[in-house]
């Protein structure tokens, strides 16, 4: 018994060791899903990055009418639900959740390849910027997501990030109140959509397919013996897959909050670990945390001491309501519910090519 379990474990090690060293190097976040009674869903993710990423909060009513921006091919579409998002720089959608409790995450993928677009073809073009803003834009359920979007009636566009010579290269993630969820990936410019409530966890590289094998090694590990410890991609993966299941399940919200609050901490990087020579280790800049049930979404920053949310359930999303933003790039610190502290703003424009 014992030497099957040293042999497990030096065949779990050294295949989570040869990973390592032929992944690419990345940056990196987390994102994990929480399930307990009485219908209790809670989403939770980090945003790794080894700059400073400006980030603000935003509300989105209903009737917006929007653009792929991707040219004269882009797809139009106007907004059937309202949102509560977080912006990258005010040109991206990175992470939100909508009135109807459906949340959408993007996180780096190295390994993506997108479509070929044609700005002069038939099919039109969103950009990568407005991937996430499309779903919470058009849809309630993950179900109603996976449908219509395996479909592909439009064409993902991808671009270097303004400033930089990083070309985009994401995934998303989506979750909703009944506990779904469902990932996206390009993959050899080809859609691959894994879809089934099980699929609770998502960090970077590899691709999802692989991020599931590396985390069936360590299942036969208990994790209060040993678990996968460095910030790269897969130990994250074990340790938030691990730890979520291992927390209590309670439909208490103080509770399941703050112990949702305390794996996705578990998972960040510390200030200041970021890398030249392994950009795959990026300090965690914020992390937020998505009530489906009771419609509230909680947000931190690394560099401010309190975290605030903001209850959707006091939104006027209708579709003549303003938009909203409520600023955290500039260290802004806030406590409690926030959704008073939000100033009318013009929505931002999804960076595109």
């Amino acid at each position: 018994m014992k030497k099957t379990f040293l042999s497990k474990l030096t065949l779990t090690l050294f295949s989570t060791n040869l990973f390592f060293l032929l992944s690419p190097q990345l940056d990196a976040c987390t994102r994990v899903v929480y399930k307990g009674p009485e219908n209790t869903v809670i989403t939770a993710r980090s945003m790794d990055w080894k700059d400073e990423i400006d980030a603000n909060i935003w509300v989105f009513p209903r009737g917006l009418d929007r653009s792929g921006n991707v040219g004269n091919a882009s797809e139009k579409w106007t907004s059937k639900y309202g949102s509560v998002i977080a912006s990258a720089w005010d040109i991206a959608t990175t992470d939100g959740m909508n009135e109807k409790g459906l949340v959408a995450n993007v996180l780096w993928l190295v390994e993506s390849q997108y479509p070929q677009f044609n700005p002069k073809g038939t099919k039109p073009g969103v950009t990568i910027a407005a991937w996430a803003q499309y779903v919470l834009d058009n849809y309630a359920t993950v179900k109603e997501a996976v449908d219509d979007l395996r479909k592909e009636k439009f064409v993902i566009v991808s671009d270097y990030i303004p400033g930089t010579q990083k070309f985009t290269t994401l995934h998303l993630s989506i979750s909703d109140a009944n506990g779904d969820n469902a990932i996206f990936e390009y993959v050899n410019g080809k859609l691959k959509i894994h879809h089934d409530p099980s699929y609770t966890v998502m960090t970077n590289s590899p691709v999802f397919d692989e991020q599931l094998a590396i985390n069936q090694y360590w299942k036969g590990i208990p994790g209060t013996i040993m678990l996968p410890g460095t910030n790269r991609a897969a130990d994250r993966y074990v340790r938030a897959s691990y730890y979520i299941n291992a927390i209590p399940q309670t439909a208490d919200t103080r509770t399941s909050i703050a112990s949702v609050f305390s794996v996705i901490r578990n998972v960040s990087v510390p200030l200041g670990i970021s890398s030249e020579a392994e950009p795959n280790i990026s300090s965690t800049r914020w992390r937020s945390v998505s009530d489906h049930k009771n419609l509230v979404y909680y947000f931190e920053t690394t560099k401010t001491p309190n975290t605030f949310w903001v209850d959707l359930k006091k939104i006027d999303f209708s579709k003549n309501a303003k938009t909203k933003r409520l600023s955290v790039s500039k260290n802004e610190t806030y406590a409690g519910e926030t959704s008073q502290l939000f100033s009318d703003a013009k929505p931002f424009t999804f960076v595109g090519i």
